[in-house]
């Protein structure tokens, strides 16, 4: 596969990340779309070895789906912004602190959005508590998912 195309995959890739954080639009489908893409056309061993776990992880995040909270973001009257910087925290700390940094930082920038948006440490961590119950776990779940199966695609490119 060439520069473009791999460039290509990985653009597939970011805007499956953020489809994960903006309803109505399946980011899960983007990403496993795009690894696909990229096995199908690298067609060796390792792609296929990629796809097929990428497609595992997938299928039990979804098989895991039904044990976390639903998304009422707009029910529980959750900032946008909020979940929007929360995801960019996930992304960074997912690649700052390999694998386990993807939980931190979700978590951390939740935090610090209603923080700043309030004013006040307890408030902050009250709003970041009705986020969470509002259907955050289910967003930091689907997001996480969707960053092993890019860690496992960009291990495998530079690999590769």
């Amino acid at each position: 596969m060439g520069v473009w195309q791999l460039l290509a995959v990985g653009t597939v890739i970011l805007l499956g990340l953020g489809g994960v954080l903006v309803p109505g639009v399946p980011g899960q489908a983007i990403v496993w779309a795009a690894v696909a893409w990229w096995a199908l056309d690298d067609a060796t061993g390792l792609a296929w070895t990629v796809l097929a776990c990428a497609t595992g992880v997938l299928l039990l995040n979804q098989a895991l789906r039904p044990f976390l909270p639903p998304r009422r973001f707009k029910a529980a009257g959750v900032s946008r912004r909020s979940v929007l910087v929360a995801g960019a925290a996930c992304v960074a700390g997912f690649f700052v602190l390999p694998v386990v940094g993807g939980i931190a930082g979700f978590l951390g920038g939740l935090y610090g959005a209603e923080r700043v948006r309030l004013g006040s440490r307890g408030d902050g961590w009250a709003s970041a508590r009705t986020i969470l119950r509002a259907g955050g776990y289910s967003v930091m779940a689907e997001l996480y998912a969707c960053l092993l199966v890019v860690g496992a695609w960009l291990g495998a490119v530079v690999r590769g």
